[in-house]
This record gives structure tokens, sequence and C-alpha cells, in this order.
């Protein structure tokens, strides 16, 4: 079995400086509006009883005038699922030691005209190792112009690497985002995509067939692509909507909207489920939950 440490801290170094590219363009538009708002970055560790090494995070934040609430968040760790857990997550069952790195970004827009985002890219091992990840555009008031432009980013990123992706990414992200109590999706869609392989027979989903590392770097190459998507179209759609008037009726229908948000973040996303199972930092695991909903 391939030793994944050297690959999972080549991870942990991309999504690092995924991160800090992100946060810096985010500053900048906070700057575009006049505003001073900054990142804020509070340290965390994991603690396992019995494990010397649970790894941690970092959780970053910031409050400005054109992002409302937005996290962006870090971590890599490394430990055992409890048992009753470990039946449920990919390759645990014969194994429960994992390691997990990733970033995770959640933001709320002040106006509503804004989506807010969600973005997400990761690398796991039990005894399997895998990527997995995505990104969905969530706007209060949709508009095509931006829906279309967010997908044709995620689009091009994926027909980079394999023509099928698109295709099954997109539709994995309408099946995957949607509120079965409402009926209804959470937003306008994007990519999700789950369990790409590292190593395995030849035939499984993303395959070991190259060897040892080679289907790693495939689907590294794939996922770096993904967050380099998210930092081209997202900011390109804040900038074109974030000055727009809006009303106090837009603004309630933002709030309800965000109501929804919360009801999927908190009932059926995997993972704010994988955050709790596993000692992840309360603050930051909860970070997506919006700063003001209502329920009608």
């Amino acid at each position: 079995m391939t030793d994944w440490t050297p690959y999972t801290a080549r991870a942990k170094d991309w999504f690092e400086d995924l991160r800090n590219r992100i946060c810096a363009e985010f500053e900048a538009i906070e700057r575009e509006a006049g505003s001073q708002a900054a990142f804020e970055y509070v340290p965390w560790q994991r603690e396992e009883d019995g494990n010397d090494n649970p790894g941690g995070g970092v959780r970053g934040a910031m409050k400005g005038e054109v992002f409302e609430k937005v996290g962006v968040n870090v971590s890599t760790v490394h430990g055992t699922f409890a048992p009753e857990f470990a039946r449920t997550v990919h390759g645990a069952a014969e194994n429960p030691a994992f390691t997990a790195t990733g970033i995770s970004l959640v933001a709320h827009m002040a106006n509503p005209h804004v989506p807010a985002v969600h973005m997400n890219t990761r690398f796991l091992t039990t005894a399997r190792a895998w990527f997995g990840g995505g990104a969905d555009l969530n706007p209060p008031i949709p508009r095509a112009e931006d829906t279309e432009e967010f997908h044709a980013a995620f689009r091009a990123a994926c027909a980079a690497h394999n023509p099928t992706y698109y295709e099954r990414f997109s539709k994995w992200a309408d099946d995957y985002f949607f509120i079965p109590h409402r009926g209804v999706h959470r937003g306008v869609g994007g990519i999700f995509y789950d369990h790409l392989e590292c190593e395995g027979p030849p035939g499984e989903a993303g395959g070991g067939e190259e060897g040892d590392g080679a289907a790693w770097e495939r689907h590294f190459a794939f996922t770096q692509d993904v967050g380099r998507a998210f930092l081209d179209v997202f900011p390109r759609i804040v900038r074109r909507r974030m000055a727009e008037p809006f009303t106090d009726a837009d603004r309630q229908t933002q709030l309800e909207w965000r109501g929804r948000y919360a009801e999927f973040n908190l009932v059926y996303d995997r993972g704010t489920l994988f955050g709790l199972k596993t000692g992840g930092n309360i603050d930051a695991i909860l970070m997506s939950l919006p700063p003001q909903a209502v329920w009608s």
C-alpha cells in the first residue's frame, strides 16, 4: 500500500496557498468598496485520546461591506474514526485510521443580488485514498448571466481533464444540494465530486491503473483546477453585482433563502457531520451558517 504522507503534505500546501490567494482577492474587493475589512485567522488544534498528532487547522473569517460573513478554513487532521461512524466512510470499515486535509469556503454576501457561494476541495485517506470537492452558487435572487458564467468556468475546468466530468459532476451537485423536506435545490448548482480514487484495480472509479501515485497526480491536478476556476469566476460575479441597489423586499427574500441554506447544512450536509464526528473546531464547522436568517 502506498505511503500517502508526502502526498497529503503536498495537498495541504496547495490548500493553504489557495486560501491565501482567495482571501487576498476578497480583501481587495472590500478595498474597492471603501472597506478596510480583513480576515482574522484563528489556529485550532484537534484533540483525540491516545493520539499525540491529531492535527488541526486555521479558521479564517471576515465581516465586511461586501462580504457580510465569509469563512475560509483549512485543516489537516489525523486519527481514528469511532467504529459506528467508520462504517459510513469510504474505506474506513477495513481500517478506522484516517487522514484528511482540505479547504472549505462559504461566503454570505451583504447585497442580495450577489450570490452566496460554497467551495470545498479535500484529500482523504483510510484504507483508500481519494479526492473530493466542488463548488456551488447560491443566489437568493438568481440571475441567468451569473449562473451560466459560473457553470462555464467549471465546465472548462472539467473538460481539461475528462470529457465526462462536467455532466457527471454537475448532476451530482444537483442531486446533492437538494433539500428533500422543502422539495427545492439549495441554489443553482455547480459541480460536486467524491471518491476520485488514487490507486486501485483497473476499472474502479478513479482507477490506479497508471501505478502508485499516477492517479493521485491526475486527480490533484483536477482539484487544483477546480480551485483556480473558483478564484477566477466568483470575484467577477461579485464585482458585477456588489453595487446594485436593492429593496427591503430583496433583503427579506435573501433572509428567507438563508434559512433554507441553514436547514440544508444542519440536516443534510456531509461535511458538517464529518467535522462534528471527527472532533473538529466547532466554530470552523459551523462557519457555513449565515449571520442572519428568518423563517416566515
